[in-house]
């Protein structure tokens, strides 16, 4: 390390994905970064990368933060070698017994600086006051003559933490993040939120976001640099891993960045899908799965699952099975038939009629002079669920669930039945959506895919009316308002938090009907608390987003 003024710098910003908890696969993997560049001046890693974001309550295990701070030494002592020297995120135990969620300077051998994160996120899925302690305005970092400031992640979000380095004269500000992806996330984040820091500022600005799935979040990198003007100078390939080279020059009016690429970043529907996919892997291989199985009914939810999960896996790792009953089409075999062999992956077909009679013999007793209603439709799911549970656990693949946000606002799914899972791509997407990215993927290959087809599903499996064939002739639209109404309804009522006044206001729909849809929404909550996990799309997920109580009695109607 010297002290001498620099007029040129190299930093190269790393956007990678994390393993949360495996700190030596963190630490190897930011090793690996810096062989790759040894002829750079300053390396930087996203937020928390050495323990992994977001950590939860697992960050407060002592163990944890008393090995983060030993391989962090371990990490400095490399840059003994006269290399590049590194930001690294991580937990810092402080002499208070608090924990913080620091950046860390390593150069010369040794730990030269730490930056503890002011702003704490505490809303939505952010809940980082309940285990992070916040720090004092940070102040700048003398490094190599340059003044670093170091906002962490929600420091950048507000203008105090920025203009409080602009003020004590920082030269270049580097922002290193978790920031999870939300639909038009991306866009906000550079055109409204970090624009908003440099123009208040008029320093230049580095964005560095991670990349990969983490239960239910999943993380789109989208970083790039800003110059003191506003202009873009970099902007980095949105859900891939990339080390992107940045030069920077000493000027009589401050650091300019030397333009780059400027990468294009998926539109809709094709960033949803790429949430799903790369959720997806992430959950399935991180677990150590062999691969998914999931029930292949001929509808559009389970095809666009098959077309995920082999996106995400390779169609050897998927197994799809029909379950077909008394009341299941012709045209519901012969579209699941296809779907399948579009997307190259094994179906099998186990008929459930034999467990269906055998059921309703049991329950002949206790069912004498009771007429048939909903619960020999719940029987019929929850057979399904039990059959692919037991080739789950018989033969290793993970049961991948197929309900959607519509579905699960309002209870139409089986809890114990078409529920049973250990995750689901589409539990934050409306029916909507799924008919969007249905009609994206069945004309379209996405980047991330590792089984490049096209088509993937029959279209009649898109235009044909939905049903969950529990009875017969029956159609979604006979218990709900059709789909384009029930997601403008329900989008106002999850996301917007409106009233069912509101949502008439808006949109003219009988009262009664938005009354009856809060009435689903508000009684449906115990099934959503035992549903599995699934990608956060939107900015209020059923899970980390919206924690409403299971007993309640209030309504707006």
């Amino acid at each position: 390390m010297t002290d001498a003024p620099a007029a040129t710098l190299s930093i190269v910003l790393s956007q990678m994905t994390q393993s949360v908890g495996d700190l030596a696969a963190n630490v190897a993997a930011m090793r690996a970064v810096r062989a790759r560049h040894s002829g750079a001046d300053l390396i930087l890693y996203p937020e928390l990368q050495l323990i992994g974001y977001p950590p939860e309550d697992l960050v407060l295990k002592p163990a944890l933060a008393d090995r983060a701070a030993r391989l962090l030494t371990e990490l400095a002592a490399d840059t003994a070698d006269g290399g590049p020297a590194m930001l690294v995120g991580s937990v810092e135990r402080g002499g208070d017994g608090r924990l913080y969620n620091i950046v860390a300077l390593l150069d010369g051998g040794r730990i030269v600086a730490t930056r503890r994160k002011h702003e704490l996120p505490n809303y939505g899925t952010f809940d980082e006051k309940r285990v992070f302690a916040p720090g004092p305005l940070p102040d700048v970092v003398e490094w190599r003559g340059v003044r670093l400031g170091l906002p962490i992640c929600e420091d950048g979000w507000f203008p105090t933490v920025c203009a409080h380095l602009a003020a004590q004269g920082a030269d270049i500000l580097i922002s290193v993040n978790g920031s999870p992806y939300e639909i038009d996330k991306d866009d906000r984040r550079l055109t409204q939120v970090f624009a908003a820091r440099v123009a208040e500022t008029k320093l230049p600005l580095i964005f560095l976001n991670r990349i990969g799935g983490q239960d239910e979040l999943v993380f789109d990198g989208c970083s790039f640099v800003l110059n003191g003007d506003g202009r873009a100078a970099h902007r980095l390939t949105d859900w891939e891993a990339e080390e992107r080279v940045t030069r920077w020059t000493k000027e009589a009016d401050g650091w300019i960045c030397a333009p780059g690429a400027i990468a294009e970043w998926d539109a809709h529907p094709a960033d949803i899908y790429d949430a799903m996919v790369l959720s997806l892997r992430d959950y399935v291989e991180r677990n150590r799965f062999r691969g998914v199985v999931l029930g292949l009914s001929g509808g559009i939810d389970s095809a666009i699952c098959a077309a995920i999960a082999a996106d995400a896996l390779g169609p050897d790792k998927v197994w799809c099975v029909m379950l077909p009953s008394r009341f299941t089409s012709q045209d519901s075999l012969d579209d699941a038939a296809g779907c399948a062999g579009m997307i190259g992956c094994r179906l099998d077909t186990i008929s459930i009629v034999p467990a269906v009679e055998a059921f309703d013999t049991m329950l002949s007793g206790s069912f004498v002079d009771a007429a048939v209603d909903t619960t020999e439709e719940n029987v019929q799911s929850r057979i399904r669920g039990v059959t692919l549970m037991a080739l789950s656990n018989k033969f290793g693949p993970m049961l991948m669930t197929t309900g959607n946000k519509s579905e699960m606002s309002v209870g139409y799914a089986t809890i114990y039945g078409d529920m049973a899972g250990g995750y689901n791509p589409l539990k934050d997407a409306y029916k909507t959506t799924v008919f969007a990215v249905s009609r994206w993927r069945n004309a379209n290959v996405p980047r991330l895919s590792r089984n490049p087809v096209t088509p993937v599903m029959p279209d009649r499996i898109i235009t044909k009316p939905p049903s969950a064939e529990l009875r017969p002739d029956q159609k979604d639209e006979d218990s709900l308002p059709p789909y384009e109404d029930l997601d403008r309804m329900l989008h106002m009522l999850v996301e917007e938090e409106a009233s069912v006044d509101d949502v008439v206001a808006r949109y003219g729909f009988d009262r009664d009907v938005v009354a009856r849809i809060e009435r689903l929404l508000a009684i449906a909550e115990y099934k959503r608390r035992q549903a599995p996990p699934g990608v956060k799309l939107s900015t209020r997920n059923f899970g980390r987003d919206r924690r409403y109580p299971i007993t309640h009695g209030f309504r707006t109607a």
